[in-house]
């Protein structure tokens, strides 16, 4: 959430969010993250793309792939995420997220003083 508002902040606003790697198996995860920030989230077939990125890479520089664009339309989608949750639910939710991160600067803020 807190990626999303400095996107915002730069005048991006994604539509949609495609993620992938190990996290991104949990059903529970993705309901919550589309959740949170109120958009569409995209789990591909393939969630382990670094590997795969590495061979599309390689694919471009020996010709095996013309195009990024080729590459592009080679991601499929295995689900999609919508986003389920109220705006005030999200707000509250994002609201306490805060809260407890200025709590934890607060206390290693103590810490630090301390030490110095």
């Amino acid at each position: 959430k807190d990626l999303q508002k400095a996107m915002e902040r730069d005048g991006l606003r994604p539509s949609v969010l495609r993620v992938d790697g190990g996290m991104v198996k949990n059903n529970w995860v993705l309901t919550f993250l589309s959740n949170i920030l109120g958009a569409t989230v995209e789990r591909p077939t393939v969630t382990e793309t670094t590997s795969l990125g590495v061979a599309f890479l390689a694919g471009l520089q020996t010709g095996i792939y013309e195009s990024t664009e080729q590459l592009a339309k080679m991601w499929t989608c295995d689900r999609r995420f919508e986003p389920t949750m109220s705006a005030d639910e999200r707000n509250d939710l994002y609201a306490k997220w805060q809260h407890c991160v200025a709590q934890v600067r607060l206390s290693s803020d103590d810490c630090q003083q301390a030490v110095n």
